[in-house]
């Protein structure tokens, strides 16, 4: 039988509030304010996996995300994938000791953890003590947003030189980059500048899964 559209309020952040339909859809009032969909829910049209392409495969309107080390990134026609200032929301489901992370400002690498941009943390309960919607290695979060089972919304927003996480609404990181930047040591690529949006696939004991992966270019 064919799933119905079921219209609910959607509360992403406070900078975010809109009526959304069903999963990796658009609503009129989303596509006025300039949201666009990154992900169709059937394919991975508009992506390139590196090194380990099998870690990435969709089901059920679903990116799995389930394999040895690789990254996903957004290669579409949305912005020309090279984003400056920015809103992306996500809806994220993690499982049992998994580990992922959410890159913006970044560009395509064919192996190894992505040089360049920032990683926002997916982790509630693996053993890196780094959690959730930090700013990894930056400015971290000690604290899981998030259960494990429980599908979850996090909200990146960069604009000039600040980026603000949110989960579920709350706020968990308000970053403005000093001047001149001081990235991590050994980290020299993490700086505000602009680039694509890709997915973290960890390690193989890491299963993560998500689906409305949306963005909005600002001023």
């Amino acid at each position: 039988m064919k799933r119905t559209l079921a219209l609910s309020l959607l509360c992403v952040s406070a900078l975010h509030c809109a009526v959304a339909a069903d999963h990796n859809t658009l609503t009129a009032a989303e596509k006025s304010a300039g949201w666009n969909l990154l992900f169709d829910g059937k394919s991975l049209n508009g992506w390139k996996a590196s090194e380990n392409k099998d870690a990435f495969s969709v089901k059920d309107g679903e990116l799995v995300v389930f394999g040895k080390r690789s990254h996903l990134f957004y290669t579409g026609p949305v912005g020309g994938a090279n984003f400056k200032n920015f809103e992306l929301t996500l809806d994220i489901k993690t499982f049992p000791n998994a580990n992922s992370g959410v890159y913006f400002h970044t560009e395509y690498q064919e192996t190894g953890w992505p040089a360049k941009g920032f990683e926002v943390q997916v982790n509630n309960t693996h053993k890196d003590v780094k959690k959730g919607a930090g700013l990894y290695a930056v400015k971290d979060n000690a604290v899981a947003p998030a259960k494990d089972g429980e599908w979850y919304t996090m909200v990146v927003r960069v604009e000039g030189k600040r980026v603000q996480t949110f989960v579920n609404g709350k706020q968990i990181i308000d970053f403005t980059e000093p001047t001149p930047a001081a990235p991590p040591p050994k980290m020299d690529g993490r700086k505000i500048g602009s680039g694509t949006i890709a997915i973290q696939g960890h390690d193989p004991e890491s299963r993560v899964l998500y689906r409305n992966i949306k963005l909005r270019v600002l001023p």
